[in-house]
Parts: C-alpha cells; sequence; structure tokens
C-alpha cells in the first residue's frame, strides 16, 4: 500500500544528537560548569599579580638564617608556557601551576557529571526506554570535552589579563601569535585524550564520585608531565595534528572500552 504507515528508523547520530541536547542543557544549568570556568579564569590573575608583588621579597629561614629571595613572573606567557631561551619549565611555581591544571580540573567535572547520573537513577531509566551505552559514552565524552576547552580559554584569557594588570612582558622571544594559537589548539586535542580517560573511570565507578575522581587524578597524572612536551608554546601544525589523532585514537578506544563496561555491568 502506498499509503502505509512508516516508521522513521532512530538512528544511532539521530540518539547521540538526543543525547547531547540533554547533556548539554544539564551542563550549562550546572553551578559546577561555571564554577570551574570561573575558577580556570580567575586563578591565573590572582597568581600572577601576588607573583608579581612579592617579587624581590625577602624570607629567611630562622633555623638556618639562609635567605630567600622571591622572584616573580617576567612574562605574561609563562602561565602557557616556556618561552624560547629560558630553562626548562621555567619558575618552578609556573611549570606545575599553569595551564596544564585545567586538565585536571575537568576530571571533577566528568565525575561528578556522570555519578549524578547513576546515583539518581537517571542512568537506568535513559538505559531502559531512551538511548544505549554506545550513545551515553559519546554524549559525555563530548560534553567534557567541552568544558575542558572553555576551561583552557579562560585560562588563557585569564593569563593575558593577570599579565595587563601585573604590567609584565607579552614579548613571545621569537615566536609569533601562530604559535600561541597552535599551542592552544593542542592542547584544546589533547584534552580528548583526558577526557576519554576520565570517561571511562567514571563508568566504572558509576555512584562512587569519590572514586571516580581520584581514580581519574591519578590516570591523568600518568600523562600530565608529558602534556608541556607535547603542547609547548612553540607548538606547529604537526603539535595540532599529533594531538588531533591522539585525541581521535584514545576517545574511540577507550569510549569502546567505557561501552563494554557498561555493558558486563549493573547501572545501579
Amino acid at each position: 500500500m502506498e499509503n502505509a504507515m512508516k516508521f522513521e528508523k532512530n538512528s544511532f547520530g539521530k540518539r547521540v544528537k538526543s543525547m547531547l541536547k540533554v547533556d548539554f542543557r544539564r551542563m550549562f544549568k550546572s553551578r559546577l560548569f561555571y564554577i570551574l570556568i570561573a575558577c580556570a579564569l580567575v586563578m591565573p590573575i590572582l597568581m600572577t599579580v601576588m607573583m608579581a608583588m612579592m617579587d624581590g621579597s625577602v624570607s629567611v629561614n630562622p633555623q638556618t638564617g639562609v635567605e630567600t629571595i622571591m622572584q616573580g613572573p617576567e612574562n605574561a606567557w609563562q602561565n602557557i608556557g616556556t618561552l624560547p631561551g629560558e630553562p626548562l619549565g621555567g619558575d618552578e611555581i609556573f611549570m606545575m601551576c599553569n595551564i596544564n591544571m585545567a586538565f585536571m580540573g575537568v576530571a571533577v567535572f566528568v565525575c561528578l557529571f556522570i555519578s549524578d547520573d547513576f546515583r539518581s537513577g537517571y542512568a537506568k531509566n535513559l538505559f531502559t526506554v531512551r538511548a544505549k551505552r554506545g550513545e551515553y559514552v559519546v554524549s559525555k565524552t563530548i560534553s567534557g570535552f567541552i568544558c575542558g576547552a572553555l576551561m583552557l580559554i579562560a585560562y588563557l584569557v585569564g593569563s593575558i589579563l593577570g599579565g595587563a594588570i601585573s604590567g609584565l612582558s607579552f614579548d613571545l622571544h621569537g615566536l609569533n601569535a601562530g604559535n600561541i594559537v597552535m599551542c592552544m589548539l593542542a592542547k584544546i586535542f589533547l584534552m580528548l585524550v583526558f577526557v576519554s580517560i576520565f570517561t571511562l573511570i567514571s563508568v566504572a565507578a558509576k555512584q562512587k564520585a569519590w572514586l571516580g575522581i581520584c581514580g581519574s587524578l591519578g590516570g591523568g597524572m600518568l600523562l600530565f608531565m608529558m602534556v608541556s612536551m607535547i603542547t609547548p608554546l612553540g607548538s606547529t601544525f604537526m603539535n595540532v595534528v599529533l594531538c588531533l589523532a591522539g585525541g581521535v585514537l584514545f576517545a574511540l578506544g577507550l569510549g569502546t572500552i567505557s561501552k563494554v563496561v557498561l555493558k558486563k555491568s549493573s547501572v545501579v
């Protein structure tokens, strides 16, 4: 019959799109999301300004009498990476407390975002009547990736503002704006690697947010020290391509494992 009723097939793409709409709505209404973005913006401003104010101050060890002279930042880009001609890692404080902290910060978002689904019973209802495990993993990975990318951008803006407020130099020491753009793009694509790891650990931990956060931070630290080497300030198009390829491969590989973990374990 020509007028026979036809049922439209609910394809994988449509199910992912539906899941993303729900997750984006939840994410942009979440206080945690805005708190993390605000922290990423304010942290480099406060750190740069305070370190600049303490530059040249002397502290004396009362037991040994040894004097230590505080050295503040000299360049606004120290929050992002090491400039050419500087010692490896630059200033000790900025070597660890820089933009790469965003990779660890997004672990909190991913773990709490996923654990809330299992703690509230939303995941059980979702898998029963609406979506499959694969679409769930894809949606959570993309949501975490967007949050991480925005945190990196916010940290960059905060670093520029902090440098401007403190009157620091913006000299790139032979680099150019293109290198900064490539550096940021490489970090954003590399974020996909970390988010994939955090998603896998979170779906394994389910409602145990504390376990997911501890496991994610531990897993992320295995790669954390490599971030500055993979995405230096002098990044080129090759760094971007390598980070993009690595991000896609990790997302596909760990995403598949996350799907299997959800299928093999109880969602309660």
